[in-house]
């Protein structure tokens, strides 16, 4: 196979993969690779290493909840910023700390557009957690949240505290949910998504390896738990419970796409004249095979097989027998 039938392989899977058609444009994170075939195939290689070979840290963007009413959201500024006792940034690019500041930015948001009621039947902010594993530069973290809060929120008010005393360093975003427009922040799946893209561009601006792959994509199964189901949980309050690991047909079905795209990766990269291409192609299918999905999957099946197998090791063979017809009479 040749090097251009390679790149169309990768750029026709690859997109399937790591950039689905379910996806919201705007603003630095295009839809689509943009450029030409090759371009766009050397872009999805580079993800591939950085998720199959170097198996890059994963952001975590999530939304943790929002304010109904001005009371709830000047209470998570004092939270995030520790009652003043930690910095605070907001969309200006201001940077503050202390009680009274925080005091000023709340009486901002109240009233400077749409006055926010102490007490909301909607929520009017929405608060964003960002966040990389143990190890990672605080600073990289921090930068790199205000370069996505500054291309994602553009139009709206927005404050950010950086968390570095606890294991995993993270930052605190919180944003209101109306614009300087009078638009509404209202975020969906396809966006949380597209700001995770957005975060993990921006800490590779920074020097910073991280990747933003779907989970469907990386055969991953782990349910995780709100916030709100956290605090629930805690106080004695969660009436129900759920499996850790997710199922249902929409959930086995997006895997099983996945499976496919990588399945044409790897031939691709198996046909190519390229030795680096062929050795990819290795590294994927040991991947594929790895994944929590693809084991779950392959012992159902062998679970599935296993009643028959069983069942035709233990029956006797079944062979015809000749009918007693009693004794031949000759005429």
């Amino acid at each position: 196979m040749t090097s251009p039938s390679v790149d169309g392989v990768l750029v026709q899977w690859g997109d399937r993969l790591f950039y689905p058609a379910n996806r919201m444009a705007k603003t630095a994170a295009p839809a689509r690779l943009s450029g030409g075939v090759a371009k766009r195939a050397a872009a999805i290689r580079a993800r591939i290493q950085a998720t199959v070979v170097r198996r890059a840290p994963q952001v975590m963007v999530k939304v943790t909840g929002g304010g109904r009413g001005m009371a709830a959201i000047a209470a998570h500024f004092r939270y995030i910023a520790k009652a003043g006792r930690l910095p605070f940034e907001d969309d200006r690019g201001v940077v503050e700390e202390g009680q009274e500041a925080l005091r000023d930015l709340a009486w901002q948001w109240q009233y400077g557009g749409s006055y926010i009621g102490e007490v909301s039947h909607r929520r009017e902010a929405f608060n964003i957690m960002l966040s990389m594993p143990s190890g990672t530069d605080p600073l990289s973290i921090q930068r790199a949240a205000r370069e996505f809060a500054q291309a994602e929120l553009a139009g709206h008010q927005w404050v950010l505290v950086l968390h570095d005393h606890q294991a995993n360093p993270h930052v605190h975003l919180s944003v209101r949910a109306e614009g300087r427009d009078g638009r509404r922040l209202n975020p969906r799946k396809a966006d949380l998504q597209r700001w995770r893209e957005t975060f993990a561009e921006k800490l590779r601006g920074w020097g910073v390896e991280a990747e933003a792959t779907r989970q469907a994509t990386r055969g991953q199964l782990r349910n995780y738990e709100p916030l709100w189901r956290i605090k629930a949980a805690e106080a004695g309050r969660l009436r129900s419970t759920r499996g850790k690991a997710k199922s249902g047909s929409s959930s086995e079905r997006s895997r099983k796409e996945a499976i496919v795209a990588w399945t044409h990766i790897a031939r691709g990269l198996a046909n190519s004249d390229d030795a680096s291409d062929r050795a990819l192609a290795e590294s994927v299918d040991r991947y594929v095979q790895a994944t929590p999905f693809a084991v779950q999957y392959a012992h159902h099946l062998e679970k599935r097989q296993e009643p028959h197998r069983l069942t035709s090791e233990r029956e006797p063979s079944r062979v015809a027998k000749p009918v007693d017809r009693g004794p031949e009479v000759r005429r």
